[in-house]
């Protein structure tokens, strides 16, 4: 089956109300491309999953696209500050936000990786997170006789991840820090990948490098060069900082839509 497709079809193969797992870490190859599309594409009431998101998931909610959010962390941690289009969209209840701790994000997708229905996360012991958190049970270990703190595993319908290079049977390898998408991928009922370079099928089956996310995970493979931009892909540049803080002036979805017109990943 052919994997090479166009953002476009990709992106329209994913329905309304998927639950979405977003590659990258905060400002650091995060999909952006596939975001500005999912975006365009009116996409509804998606539940976005990410240990560490900022403009990913600050303009998805500012688009309208989000229904929940699984995240241990959501803001820029940069001088660009707070995400403020999600925190105003959990201030007003347009959306859901389930809040974690990064690591238990990570053991939610382990279980899921796994096959479990839950896993147990032994760090976490108290907090308002076992209270506000439907995703948290206490139960006592049959072993010990403690209390144990269990985390629901979390299976997202799609994952959407940006890599530095892979094939046309979604063999994909990531350079630099992997951050938690090799997880995703095995997580995920379904994979898109967006890669800054397209590279042969003999790239894997004889070279020297291995594939961090095999071919068999993955559904599609957009070739997409700066898919991450304006965040920053390792290796290849830097976030840009101008068109964050265009970004960060926007005040409704009104002026998202004229802005992704004309800004990155604009026609």
């Amino acid at each position: 089956m052919k994997k090479l497709t166009s953002l476009q079809e990709a992106i329209a193969a994913i329905p309304d109300g998927a639950v979405v797992g977003l590659g990258g870490n905060t400002l650091n190859r995060a999909p952006m491309a596939a975001v500005f599309e999912l975006a365009r594409q009116n996409k509804r009431c998606l539940s976005l999953v990410k240990t560490a998101g900022a403009m990913d998931i600050d303009l998805l909610c500012l688009a309208q696209c989000v229904a929940s959010v699984d995240a241990g962390f959501v803001s820029y941690e940069t001088e660009f500050s707070l995400a403020q289009h999600y925190r105003k969209s959990v201030e007003k209840g347009l959306v859901k936000a389930n809040e974690h701790a990064c690591y238990t994000v990570i053991c939610a997708l382990r279980a899921a990786a796994y096959g479990a229905p839950f896993l147990p996360v032994t760090g976490l012991r108290e907090g308002d997170l076992l209270r506000v958190n439907p995703c948290f049970r206490r139960i006592t270990d049959p072993f010990s006789g403690d209390p144990v703190t269990l985390v629901r595993a979390i299976r997202p319908d799609w994952s959407i991840l940006h890599v530095h290079k892979a094939d046309p049977d979604g063999n994909g390898a990531i350079l630099g820090p992997q951050y938690e998408d090799v997880l995703l991928s095995r997580a995920s009922k379904k994979v898109l990948l967006t890669t800054e370079e397209l590279v042969d099928r003999d790239y894997f089956r004889q070279g020297e490098s291995k594939a961090d996310i095999p071919g068999f995970l993955v559904s599609a493979v957009v070739y997409l060069p700066k898919g991450a931009s304006p965040c920053a892909c390792h290796g290849h540049y830097s976030p840009d900082k101008e068109q964050i803080s265009s970004f960060l002036r926007l005040r409704d979805r009104d002026q998202l839509m004229e802005w992704l017109k004309g800004g990155p990943g604009g026609e």
